[in-house]
């Protein structure tokens, strides 16, 4: 009997520990995607004046769906102390529910993917269109050209039809005039040689490249999510088994000590006999005698 206890309760430790490494490892996990959401909407707010807003929808997503992993394991590894099924359960519905969020995000970022080059090249161009009208934008245009060492939309020439008469400008060879930003800092105190790239590819290759990984880290880390859940159930089932094992052992050894499980009615006496109510099987001296 003590045997068998020893070894419901090693079995029940081993589900705990189980259920504590399954949300350690999602909460490696929601930080993951945290970090990665949050990276990637910081380089979308970078280029924010290029990149239509609901471009940034996957990534906030992403941060969502991490803030959420992290409270369900927590709620994962209380209901795993308190020996709950309900509670592992619960936490293995949210999981799915999970599992359900990630793959609208990678469904997302993939649809996202088709519509970046012709995103990128009307932002480029009304950014351009703008940029002597707009401290902002100019800003911006400067920022993106310096960071990804490029220059216009396909090449430099494209600021021939944008930036004519303006007082930012700077000439450059060919006697093309290119804002200061299209030029090494090198060459800004000589001759100014542009960039020989455009920004066209560049920036399309960024947005793409960080929808391409919001949509691949969603739908990786989904198929651990669903698992995650079917394990949980599993888990839960093997919680409920074991307590019930537990409570049929208790019962037993209560009834091998002897202990009584109904109640005992206090009102039940024995019925003594008297002379008043003799036994009819009793003799009596003046019962006739058999002979």
């Amino acid at each position: 009997m003590t045997t068998d206890r020893n070894d419901l309760n090693m079995g029940m430790r081993c589900v705990k520990y189980m259920i504590f490494v399954i949300n350690f490892m999602f909460l490696l996990t929601a930080i993951l995607i945290v970090t990665v959401g949050s990276a990637i909407g910081t380089i979308f707010g970078d280029f924010e004046y290029f990149i239509d807003s609901h471009f940034f929808s996957p990534a906030h997503l992403m941060v969502a769906i991490g803030i959420i992993m992290i409270f369900v394991s927590i709620f994962g590894c209380f209901g795993a102390i308190k020996e709950s099924t309900a509670m592992i359960n619960i936490y293995g519905v949210l999981l799915a529910i999970v599992f359900i969020l990630e793959v609208a995000a990678a469904i997302s970022a993939f649809a996202l993917q088709g519509q970046v080059k012709e995103m990128v090249r009307r932002t480029l161009n009304e950014s351009m269109a703008s940029y002597n009208d707009n401290a902002n934008v100019q800003q911006s245009v400067d920022f993106m050209q310096r960071v990804l060492e490029c220059c216009g939309v396909d090449s430099y020439e494209d600021w021939t039809f944008f930036f004519k008469n303006s007082p930012n400008a700077t000439e450059g060879t060919n006697s093309f005039v290119v804002p200061e930003s299209c030029c090494p800092p090198s060459t800004l105190k000589e001759s100014c040689i542009p960039y020989e790239y455009g920004c066209m590819d560049r920036l399309q290759w960024v947005v793409a490249q960080s929808a391409a990984l919001i949509a691949t880290g969603a739908i990786t880390v989904s198929f651990v999510q669903i698992l995650g859940s079917v394990c949980a159930f599993m888990l839960a089932r093997t919680i409920r088994r074991t307590k019930s094992l537990r409570a049929a052992r208790r019962w037993q050894l209560q009834q091998s000590l002897g202990i009584m499980t109904k109640p005992h009615d206090p009102s039940y006496t024995q019925m003594e006999k008297s002379e008043k109510n003799p036994d009819s099987e009793m003799y009596l001296p003046n019962s006739p005698s058999v002979n």
